[in-house]
């Protein structure tokens, strides 16, 4: 078999000129439609229009030009079949051995800020996916052609043994159904979008490899990185990397967690972050002041984390930053002053996230379970003053009311069970991850040490006895956050006022298992 006659309809007319250029010197006919069959005759390519080959008019503006049996038995006839030869010389039917296709730009179209309904669906490609799918379904002897990226390796088939090999045509054809299902994936989220479905009876998602990574959480485990196509500005998956190493699998999972806290800040701030939690969060009047307080948070463990800035950096911040090690910053920009600082250490991934305060628009989170996956709506929920309630004898005062607040957009972020004690806006105590809440208590009073006398307690969930309270007491905190509701409550809130202790909860809880 030879490759003789070719179709070529595309939107995304990257490379095309040149492709069908070098199909038509090495003999191959060539049929086309609407706007790239005008762009190739311009180009001095010689082409076929469409309706010379079904005899049809392209009619309703173009809707319907492709959808035609002269193409599809074209695209579909099995060619080893003598009853499908013989119909097809019957009807006087000519074979179609290569498709050039690529869709109507939808994602292009519904990214638009101001992008109407209407316009949304009279972006939904229908002749095209329906020629790709019929070209990938008979691909024992069709090759079909969705991605600019292969038109090289086909071009070198053809002049090389005048058609692509099996494998080859295998390979194109999974593209092609991976490019149609994402495809519809996104037509299908967007009609459901507009109709409220908030969790239909199927859920179809689509992601865009971003890179290989060298492994996953561990050497022996493979893993990618990809993102959804209509993905927020503000994460990691637009991040651009101006220094250092590629970003492994840890890297990626902390560089998000340490973006969801900087999300909770206006004010400047700077979280530190070391396996998924927060070893220190400081906000202050300046960048460099909040800085400062994430890493007196706690300055073993930031030692080989991720530090995230909601404020461009400088040259004295990164002076400071140089002096230790660390995997990752990030930061809305950097000073030429402190990319020069920053990248004499070749390591060191430098990554540039002009919107990383940009508030999540995506309301929804998706969780893989084996065999299945959970989906949830993102914890978004802002406290604020007026949602507390004072449970105890003792108002909490203005500097304790904004501690608690702050401890509460933090303790949000950190692996159930969690506490958090901060004073002077910043953590000096995180608690994370443990079986039972007094070991969480345990644990972040111990990293306070001396510093949580004066400090200020949040808990993400009830206190279901009055253990913590006592151990709050007994280390000298003053005031405690939680969001109430054990059948216990009484036990809490009396101990809370045997020691003078302050105690507002906020009828919500934050679990982050």
């Amino acid at each position: 078999m030879s490759i003789k006659r070719a179709l070529i309809s595309v939107s995304d007319k990257t490379g095309i000129v040149e492709f069908a250029d070098q199909l038509s010197k090495l003999g191959v006919e060539i049929i086309s439609t609407g706007g790239t069959k005008k762009l190739l005759e311009e180009k001095g390519v010689s082409v076929i229009g469409i309706s010379e080959v079904t005899g049809f008019p392209e009619v309703l503006d173009g809707r319907v030009k492709t959808l035609h049996p002269a193409v599809h038995s074209g695209l579909l006839a099995v060619r080893d079949s003598e009853k499908h030869q013989q119909q097809m010389s019957e009807l006087e039917l000519d074979y179609i051995d290569l498709v050039i296709v690529n869709l109507y730009p939808f994602q292009q179209t519904i990214e638009k800020p101001d992008v109407t309904y209407e316009d949304a669906i009279e972006n939904i490609d229908i002749g095209g996916p329906t020629m790709l799918r019929s070209a990938a379904k008979n691909h024992a002897f069709v090759t079909v052609v969705v991605d600019s990226n292969d038109y090289a390796e086909v071009i070198e088939q053809i002049k090389k043994d005048k058609d692509t090999s099996l494998e080859t045509r295998k390979k194109l054809a999974a593209k092609v159904f991976r490019h149609t299902a994402a495809y519809d994936s996104l037509i299908s989220n967007y009609l459901s979008e507009k109709m409220d479905e908030e969790f239909p009876e199927r859920y179809t998602v689509t992601y865009e490899k971003v890179q290989d990574l060298r492994y996953g959480e561990n050497p022996h485990q493979k893993a990618a990185f990809y993102r959804k196509p209509l993905a927020d500005e503000g994460n990691i998956t637009t991040a651009e990397k101006l220094h250092g190493k590629e970003l492994s699998y840890n890297n990626i999972n902390d560089a998000n967690a340490a973006l969801q806290i900087l999300k909770e800040f206006d004010e400047p701030a700077v979280v530190a972050i070391k396996h998924m939690n927060p070893c220190g969060v400081g906000i202050g009047e300046t960048i460099d002041a909040a800085y400062q307080k994430a890493y007196d948070a706690d300055p073993v463990s930031i030692f080989g984390g991720i530090v995230a800035f909601n404020r461009d950096i400088g040259k004295a911040i990164a002076l400071k930053l140089h002096e230790i090690f660390l995997e990752i910053i990030i930061a809305p920009s950097y000073t030429d002053e402190a990319i020069e600082v920053l990248t004499q250490k070749k390591n060191i991934r430098l990554l540039k996230l002009g919107a990383a305060q940009q508030p999540n628009k995506q309301n929804r989170i998706v969780t893989s379970v084996n065999g299945g996956m959970l989906i949830q709506d993102i914890d978004m929920y802002q406290l604020t003053n007026e949602d507390i309630k004072v449970v105890t004898d003792r108002k909490p005062t203005e500097q304790e009311l904004k501690q608690l607040l702050f401890g509460w957009k933090v303790v949000k972020h950190v692996k159930s069970n969690a506490i958090i004690l901060a004073n002077d806006d910043m953590t000096i105590g995180v608690g994370a991850g443990q079986m039972n809440r007094v070991g969480a208590a345990n644990i972040a009073i111990q990293q306070a040490g001396e510093k949580a006398k004066g400090s200020i307690l949040a808990s993400d969930a009830f206190f279901p006895m009055g253990d913590t309270l006592e151990l709050a007491a007994k280390a000298g905190i003053t005031a405690v956050i939680q969001p109430g509701g054990s059948i216990k409550d009484e036990e809490s809130i009396k101990v809370a006022n045997e020691h003078g202790i302050a105690m507002v909860v906020t009828g919500v809880r934050h679990f982050k298992h």
